[in-house]
């Protein structure tokens, strides 16, 4: 909603700039999108790796 709104503003100041805005969203996107689904590979190896690590403490505090 206040991005909504924003963009509301944006328009009412500067109509040019909000159009190429409105525009210009979805290529950023996609562009944009390869580094999102390499942040989760990452972020999951690194969950893996941490969970690798902290197993032996793990099960020596279950015992």
């Amino acid at each position: 909603m206040v991005k909504f709104l924003l963009f509301c503003i944006l328009f009412v100041l500067c109509w040019p700039l909000a159009l190429m805005a409105l525009l210009l969203y979805p290529v950023v996107w996609v562009l944009l999108l390869p580094f999102r689904i390499v942040g989760i590979a990452v972020g999951g190896a690194l969950e893996l790796v941490g969970a690798i690590i902290f197993l032996p403490a793990r099960v020596l505090r279950s015992i």
